[in-house]
């Protein structure tokens, strides 16, 4: 046996898992295919936004409140600058879904927010282009993650605490047996008590059939603009947004390195069979309707994507992420398929994984996230 846990893929869910399995055991190993925090994976792009308010099922919001927490001390525990809080921005239509729906979210779980009126909204934060009706839920508690730090900063605080790492070191395969479960990168094999897959969007390589059926690898891209004026768009006078119009979101985030804001459109990824291959330039498409988006939305931009890419992600059917066993009495735990949305909750998810797969502290009402969820026999 070489460990009581080992974590496979050090990303945004995995390097917290490592974390939080350091501060209970020893005994754990992290496999990371490349090197932590590599340009090809969803880690990739700087900046994750961090929020307290967004539509989703209310039983995310403990989680959050728990990530939030975590969050916290990841940085004490490592002396690393990771979140800045900046609040922010939901921007949408009076009385329309969208708006509706957050305030609705908000309410129920007891959110901190402020309702800007169209009024306000425009003379708080005159970077955006508004229309008459347009207004605003504003999160004080939101901000912003800083995604290479993060990761980084909870992979050595793990070494720091005892745990093994073996970068540039792809699995091969994973077989659960009597005793543990054996895996294997090349000709070298390691059997371990449990395991947690987390490598996002390459852990269908690690499924069996009929999760892969409910999952898919999506390429996910983001941009970044110059401002006009770039005091204007500083964590302290532009909060991070995300705003709907129609069949049109964007979301972003303030310039972080003082110089480059980012402005992404949502809900444009799409599906890739290799997460090894795809193309990380956008198309004359997408470049286009992005272009669009920010010249009607925050026309204090400059109208030129400066920086580009594109990133991996598993995404599930039902875009709730798989967290949890594969079956009742596996050694397999998967922490995956966050479809978009994790980094947020890393440390909240890697807190659960890494107390459920060592068998300290099994977590209720998650029946949302269970990959049981997708067994028809």
């Amino acid at each position: 046996m070489d460990g009581k846990l080992a974590v496979i893929g050090l990303g945004s869910i995995g390097s917290m898992a490592l974390w939080q399995a350091s501060r209970l055991t020893d005994s754990v190993t992290g496999f990371e295919a490349q090197s932590p925090a590599h340009g090809r994976s969803a880690v990739g792009g700087d900046t994750r936004l961090f929020r307290m308010i967004y539509l989703g099922t209310p039983s995310l919001y403990p989680i959050l409140e728990r990530s939030r927490a975590l969050w916290a001390e990841l940085e004490a525990e490592t002396g690393q600058d990771i979140f800045t809080r900046c609040g922010g921005l939901s921007i949408g239509t009076a009385g329309g879904s969208y708006i509706s729906r957050l305030l609705e979210t908000a309410q129920l779980n007891r959110a901190a927010h402020e309702i800007l009126s169209h009024e306000l909204l425009a003379e708080r934060y005159p970077q955006h282009k508004l229309r008459p009706d347009d207004v605003a839920v504003y999160d004080p508690n939101a901000g912003v993650l800083r995604t290479d730090r993060a990761v980084t900063a909870a992979i050595g605080a793990a070494e720091a605490n005892g745990a093994a790492l073996h970068n540039n070191t792809p699995i091969d395969s994973i077989t659960e047996t009597d005793d543990g479960v054996v895996l294997t990168s090349g000709d070298t094999s390691w059997i371990f008590e449990n395991v947690i897959v987390a490598s996002g969007g390459w852990s269908q390589r690690l499924m069996p059939d009929y999760l892969k059926a409910h999952t898919e690898t999506r390429r996910v891209f983001l941009s970044w603009f110059v401002a006009r004026d770039a005091a204007t768009f500083t964590p302290e006078r532009f909060p991070i947004f995300s705003r709907m119009y129609e069949d049109r979101s964007m979301y972003g985030a303030p310039a972080v390195d003082g110089v480059t804001v980012k402005a992404t459109l949502d809900g444009r990824g799409t599906v890739t069979n290799d997460p090894d291959h795809f193309s990380r330039e956008l198309s004359e498409a997408e470049i286009a309707e992005t272009l669009e988006a920010v010249s009607d939305f925050i026309p204090a931009l400059i109208p030129t994507i400066v920086r580009s890419d594109a990133f991996p992600d598993l995404y599930t059917k039902d875009r709730n992420p798989l967290i949890g066993w594969l079956k009742e009495s596996s050694r397999i735990y998967y922490a995956t398929g966050f479809s978009g949305g994790g980094f947020k909750n890393a440390t909240g998810f890697g807190h659960i994984a890494a107390h459920e797969a060592l068998g300290k502290q099994p977590v209720d009402g998650l029946d949302f996230v269970r990959p049981e969820r997708f067994r028809t026999t």
